[in-house]
């Protein structure tokens, strides 16, 4: 084991950024506010790429993860950082030595070597051994991204502390709605249910795989806890504030080797030692573990979207290089070769010495330092690494594309595909969706979820030095001789290709397209929506509740005292629901999903948040407006552009939902009217509050629902008579209408 240090060691110096001693000046002063970084995230989830690189150093829009841990923990106010590394150990010390975190005043970087961890476990066992962590420390692994302030949840830790010197932990969790039909979260992970108290914030259960949809209380949670929500709306962001108890039970407890599968649920169990462990919810700020491909997707979308402020690509920070933001989150770094016939769309990233060639299109995408972008190239929803080289012809839709690799003309990647470090793609090649792809071979028998990642460069690696068409750089890195094997395997990515693709086990084709950076299918929904109603039938057939206090998923409130929220309830499914209609309208933009696929899924929310048709134009008529109003609009009058070019775009999803006139037999649809009237509704409920801007342009926009036929004359003569009889203060959009009401009035009488 070897630790390596970093920046000035303050000892017990005090300091501290504002932020920080706002949670307590004296007690800073004693003990510098310390983390421990877990740069090992002892799992397969990204193989094959992490054979050869760890998972910390991977990437994320152009930026090593860990910078973004790093420079975060910095900001909050830490002043010292334990970084425990294991795979790949000396490539994460050799970041951190070349980097620039040595040099920050204030900000101390250790790095603690070992390769004997297994689990998160044995990492905080030989810290507790170092006998390094004085006080209360942030544990955090190295695919974290956030924005938060740790000053409240800090000071309510050691609030607490003061009280029980029980309770040993606080988890930051953040509220992120599953999708209702493929029970899992925006970041691919499994749907979570956890029961906490609602006046402590105490923790009671956590379960993130829990079987049909039902979980099981015990009995004595409710004797010991007036109230108890129990949620399934709820993130864990994996950033924890522990007390030095947390390593001590560790070292106490050597079969605990995850933290939230053995220690948490281990503590949750434990009667005899009393621990607690309590939440803090962040509401306002951007927390994310990138724990699989989709929520590396799903956090990438979120930095260019900038939603990680200030931790986003123009605006300097450690780790990153210069870039421009320019109109509609497209970013350019400063030298960028791109020819005048080449499109480069909407948040996308174009990173240094990187060359486009002629007619090639680029969209939602992050493509890194000294690419080069051959002719006619397409490139949608792809993550794009450093030094790779896209030949003429070729189409990439949704894929990871790893460092030095050659794809060569006419190569087609479907959606999900992963191509690790210098694989080189063969002429005219398809390579099926969801493969991934490696110079190493696939190993016989993998490594668990919790069993350490590895790299033996002693085997399966190939040496593709003999063969034609490979990069002069790859030749002079290829060492090892080809086995015959290997020899063949070279052809599986086709002529003058070189690489092995891996297979799919048995089981886990389901986890390939619901980890992918790739939408899941319209045909996968479908599919599991009939299972999921399958299933729903044998539930409610068998619907008595066992002795244990089994109850069914969504937010549930078990209360001694009142059970009858149901107003409550009917007000958060329809918050849950707008939210999810916000977030897949918005993976439409972004990935240029057909809109009869976004109907499908519009379409399964509403059914499984029983809503009406009303309730998903009002929604959608949400999500179009929040759009327009993310883009940049120097002025009003650019948000009126904005907002004109979303709805004309996505003039048929909402009209979908907006039935007017019956083509084929010429008569007005009922519904119509109070759909639209809910749009008009809405758009005056975002003018008063979520969306404050649009008040000054509500007429403009109104007029231009009226001339895309979006709301018909009738269902603005309506709103406008409903108001009549409404407080002044209820007619200020009226009001500001007035002479377009009264002009559609005058109209209205030369038809009659």
């Amino acid at each position: 084991m070897v630790a390596k240090q970093s920046g000035r060691n303050r000892g017990g110096g005090g300091g501290g950024t504002a932020a920080a001693t706002e949670v307590s000046v004296e007690e800073l002063a004693r003990v510098p506010l310390q983390a421990i970084l877990l740069a090992d995230s002892f799992a397969t989830k990204f193989h094959p790429i992490t054979l050869e690189r760890p998972k910390v150093l991977l990437p994320l829009v152009n930026v090593p993860m860990i910078d973004y841990t790093l420079a975060w923990l910095e900001s909050a106010g830490v002043e010292e950082v334990f970084v425990f590394c294991c795979a790949h150990a000396k490539q994460v010390a050799e970041h951190l030595e070349n980097s620039q975190w040595f040099a920050q005043p204030n900000f101390s970087v250790t790095a603690i070597e070992s390769n004997n961890a297994v689990g998160a476990g044995d990492a905080l066992r030989l810290i507790y051994e170092q006998n390094v962590i004085r006080g209360d420390f942030v544990l955090v692994s190295g695919d974290t991204v956030s924005n938060m302030s740790l000053a409240e949840a800090l000071g309510e830790h050691k609030e607490r502390r003061r009280k029980d010197s029980n309770a040993i932990m606080t988890m930051v969790i953040t509220q992120s709605k599953t999708s209702p039909t493929t029970r899992q979260s925006r970041l691919g992970t499994d749907e979570l249910f956890m029961a906490i108290d609602p006046d402590t914030k105490q923790l009671l259960y956590y379960e993130d795989k829990s079987d049909k949809g039902t979980v099981s209380l015990d009995k004595t949670l409710l004797s010991d806890h007036p109230s108890i929500y129990l949620h399934n709306d709820k993130q864990d962001c994996y950033i924890d504030i522990c007390s030095p108890e947390v390593l001590s039970t560790f070292a106490d407890n050597f079969d605990y080797q995850h933290l939230r599968r053995h220690f948490l649920k281990g503590l949750l169990d434990d009667d005899i030692m009393g621990y607690k462990i309590f939440t803090h919810e962040i509401q306002s700020n951007y927390a994310a573990r990138i724990d699989n491909f989709r929520s590396y997707d799903t956090v990438s979308k979120d930095i260019i979207q900038r939603w990680t402020y200030p931790l986003v690509p123009d605006v300097q920070f450690f780790g990153n290089s210069s870039t421009k933001l320019d109109r509609q989150g497209m970013y350019r770094a400063s030298v960028v070769g791109q020819s005048r016939s080449a499109q480069v769309g909407p948040f996308t990233v174009i990173g240094s010495g990187t060359t486009i060639g002629s007619q090639s299109q680029i969209s939602n995408s992050v493509v890194g330092e000294g690419c080069k972008i051959g002719a006619n190239v397409s490139i949608e929803g792809c993550y794009i690494w450093h030094n790779v080289t896209i030949e003429d012809g070729c189409q990439l839709k949704h894929a990871i594309v790893c460092d030095g690799v050659v794809i060569k003309s006419g190569v087609i990647l479907e959606p999900g595909v992963v191509l690790s470090y210098k694989v080189v793609v063969g002429q005219q090649f398809i390579v099926p969706a969801y493969s991934k792809v490696s110079l190493y071979q696939q190993p016989i028998k993998q490594d668990s979820d919790e069993e350490l990642e590895y790299a033996d460069s002693s085997t399966g690696f190939m040496d593709a030095s003999s063969l034609s068409g490979l990069p002069d750089k790859l030749k002079e890195e290829s060492t090892i001789q080809l086995s015959e094997s290997q020899l063949q395997a070279a052809s599986e990515v086709g002529s003058g290709g070189v690489g092995f693709i891996w297979s799919t086990s048995e089981g886990s084709h389901e986890e390939e397209w619901r980890h992918s950076v790739a939408p899941i299918p319209p045909a996968k929904l479908l599919e599991i929506m009939h299972t999921s109603n399958n299933e729903l039938e044998v539930v409610q057939q068998d619907g008595n509740l066992p002795p244990s206090g089994e109850l069914e998923r969504d937010s549930v409130t078990a209360n001694s005292n009142d059970y009858d929220d149901d107003d409550v309830d009917v007000k958060d499914d329809y918050e849950f629901f707008e939210n999810e209609v916000e977030a897949t309208f918005k993976r439409a933009l972004e990935e240029n999903i057909k809109e009869d696929d976004v109907i499908l899924e519009v379409n399964s929310l509403r059914l499984s948040y029983n809503l009406a048709t009303a309730d998903c134009s009002g929604a959608l008529f949400y999500s179009m407006m929040k759009s327009a109003l993310s883009a940049p609009h120097p002025s009003p009058s650019d948000l009126v552009k904005n907002a004109a070019t979303v709805i004309t775009k996505w003039k048929k999803l909402l009209k979908y939902y907006l039935p007017s006139i019956d083509e084929e037999v010429g008569l007005l649809i009922s519904s119509s009217d109070p759909d639209e009237i809910e749009v008009i509704l809405k758009f005056e409920e975002m003018c008063l509050e979520s969306a404050k801007e649009y008040s000054t342009v509500f007429v403009q926009i109104l007029h231009l629902l009226y001339d895309k036929d979006i709301i018909q004359e009738e269902a603005i003569l309506n709103w406008a008579s409903e108001k009549e009889g409404a407080d002044e203060t209820d007619k200020l959009f009226v009001k500001q209408a007035e002479k377009f009401i009264q002009w559609l009035n005058e109209a209205s009488e030369e038809e009659d």
